[in-house]
């Protein structure tokens, strides 16, 4: 699972959004987009807050307001490789 922690009137957080739905489709993953503000406690948003964009793989912090495309096309694979092995 991809998160991208996002705001509301983030123009780079649509911008990291619009880049990396593709890359996350061809790697079968899913993209969840996450609005920090909206999150019950404010957790989210202290956690995140100005940092946003933030891309979460299975929970880990991948980046934050940059996405270097080729390194999150390779993370994901790896990701994918390693949970067929644990299933085999």
């Amino acid at each position: 699972m991809v998160e991208l922690m996002v705001r509301p009137g983030c123009g780079s957080c649509l911008r990291v959004e619009q880049q990396i739905r593709p890359i996350v489709a061809d790697a079968g993953a899913q993209l969840r987009v996450v609005d920090v503000t909206a999150s019950a406690g404010g957790e989210l948003a202290v956690e995140f807050g100005d940092r946003v964009p933030v891309v979460v793989i299975d929970g880990e912090e991948f980046s934050c307001w940059e996405v270097d495309s080729e390194e999150l096309a390779e993370e994901l694979a790896a990701g994918g490789a390693e949970a067929q092995r644990r299933l085999t």
